[in-house]
């Protein structure tokens, strides 16, 4: 349509522009009141030259180095990977202080959620009772936890536990016998009961144990969760006094329920599992009490994410996403900016934000950290993007990097966090984990994150068991390929029909939806409960 621009650039000091459309070779275009020939053939999202580049020519995208020329590359040509290779600034501190003018949020600022408000003044988006096991060993018993409480509270059928819990369901329920099931459904209508696996806890270095006693201390103290049940076999690495330090560490005066089991000093198997069911079935009962009541915005704290990205995400999606942290920063609440392989490139700009110069050092720090360590695994930053990133035109980590930073908006960075720490600072964080998407999400969220927003450009049905995950796309047609993952199409600003900010406020709009429990997630409805720890040996 005359409507939809042809290229794009998203920095006024680029030399490349982003492809909106497909172009054809010999088409020419008027571009910024100049004439540029298309010389290949280019699919949407991918990059063309705007001036003749060089062998070893800077190539600026975002206004920052992406990449440099490894061959020439005349103007109106597509940038590939035969073509350009990875490159990054060297960053060595902080040059600049960056202003920030915060948005203007008036017609926000008395709005409220409905959450649930725990005992140490968080307030949670959901009300989750958790199983998990502290070790690999007992995920088979959680496996049979989940299959009886979830047929049992959704869907009847029979083994012995679950006639147990039959007839505790019953008794209270006031139902005689196996008389069906009337009112079990709506017996426990404030809360959910989730259920997590992995592989860690022993077997590794005594390191990955202590990093997992963290993250799983951040999920019992997310607040939304209420309250968890807990096995452990006895003699693994992660012991269960690991386990209670890293909870008491992060909350000294917490007060959550966590019922814990350790099977080597119980006995057998079902001796175990039938007091587990027993006091669990006490406890989620009880948890199930709490409603729902009003919270201001600044009780919210959103992971910002992407994952399966395209050439797009950093032009709809992500920016929309940084729009957005700006307005939960400037209402008091807190914002999560993490996946540090992806912000490989625009160190100097966040740097510059943290407000704490210590803040700054530590990032740096984390980062050459992380890319050291890839590099002794024999591997590199410029290994991160994956084939369908390259596909769909990201082509060096570093243009990925200025694409995903954009989730993190402009506001000042007021901390800056490592892997298992929570976070509780109200304004953007910055927290060191994968840009992987499932160990990233499950980070953020034993960081204290009470919502997920993750965009993507290629679709991924990425969820988590304790927080609603949010999927936005980056273009239309995405959305209507994927309509059962994806809940908010930023398309619109592709087609010229909506801008960043408008998208932003209906992004919000959404977000309080969500977090009061009348829009339900399509990851929640596809029952997505997606867990992995970041074992720290390599992952990127």
């Amino acid at each position: 349509s005359s409507m939809q621009k042809k290229l794009i650039k998203v920095n006024p000091t680029d030399n490349v522009a982003v492809a909106l459309v497909p172009l054809a070779s010999g088409e020419n275009i008027v571009f910024e009141g100049e004439n540029v020939s298309i010389l290949s053939d280019v699919k949407a999202k991918h990059k063309i030259a705007l001036v003749d580049l060089n062998v070893g020519d800077r190539i600026i995208m975002y206004g920052v180095l992406v990449g440099k020329a490894s061959q020439f590359i005349a103007k109106g040509d597509l940038l590939s990977t035969s073509n350009v290779k990875h490159e990054s600034d060297k960053v060595t501190g902080k040059t600049e202080t960056i202003g920030w003018s915060a948005p203007n949020v008036d017609k926000w600022k008395d709005r409220t959620f409905l959450g649930y408000h725990r005992q140490d003044g968080q307030v949670g988006t959901e009300n989750v009772w958790l199983f998990f096991p502290l070790v690999f060993c007992e995920n088979r018993n959680i496996e049979i936890l989940k299959d009886i409480f979830e047929k049992e509270l959704m869907k009847p059928k029979e083994n012995d536990y679950q006639l147990l819990l039959r007839s505790l369901v019953n008794a209270e329920s006031g139902v005689d016998g196996n008389e069906g099931k009337s009112n079990e459904a709506d017996l426990f209508n404030n809360i959910e009961v989730k259920f997590i696996t992995h592989q860690g806890g022993c077997g590794g270095i005594r390191q990955d144990s202590h990093s997992l006693a963290k993250l799983l201390a951040g999920y019992v103290n997310n607040p939304n969760v209420a309250g968890a049940t807990v096995l452990s076999l006895g003699c693994q690495n992660l012991q269960i006094q690991i386990f209670k330090d890293a909870l008491n560490e992060i909350n000294p005066n917490s007060n959550k329920p966590v019922l814990i089991y350790d099977q080597q000093q119980i006995g057998t198997i079902e001796a175990m599992l039938s007091s587990v069911v027993k006091d669990s079935f006490e406890a989620i009962k009880k948890a199930n009490q709490q409603a729902r009541k009003p919270a201001p915005l600044s009780k919210l704290n959103i992971g910002l994410e992407c994952g399966g990205s395209d050439g797009f995400s950093g032009i709809s999606a992500n920016p929309t996403l940084g729009q957005m942290s700006d307005l939960i920063a400037a209402l008091g609440g807190s914002t999560i900016l993490s996946e540090f392989p992806e912000l490989c490139g625009v160190e100097q700009e966040l740097v510059n934000r943290c407000t704490d110069e210590k803040d700054g050092k530590r990032f740096l720090e984390l980062m050459q950290w992380y890319e050291k360590s890839v590099v002794d695994a024999g591997s590199g930053f410029d290994m991160n993007p994956s084939p369908g990133n390259i596909k769909d035109g990201l082509i060096t980590d570093a243009m990925k990097s200025a694409g995903a930073a954009k989730k993190g908006g402009t506001s000042p960075i007021v901390g800056v966090s490592d892997y298992g720490e929570y976070i509780s600072k109200p304004g953007l964080n910055l927290l060191c984990t994968p840009g992987n998407d499932v160990e990233c999400t499950t980070a953020m969220v034993g960081s204290g994150a009470n919502v997920v927003l993750f965009t993507t450009g290629l679709g991924t049905p990425t969820g988590n068991p304790v927080a609603p995950v949010i999927k936005v796309s980056s273009n239309s047609e995405l959305a209507a390929k994927m309509s059962d993952i994806i809940d908010i199409d930023t398309g619109g600003i592709i087609k010229g029909e909506k801008s960043i900010d408008e998208m932003a406020d209906e992004m919000l709009e959404f977000v309080i939806q969500v977090a009061s429990g009348t829009i339900k997630t399509k990851a929640a409805i596809l029952n997505q409960n997606d867990f992995i720890p970041w074992k720290r040996g390599v992952s990127l």
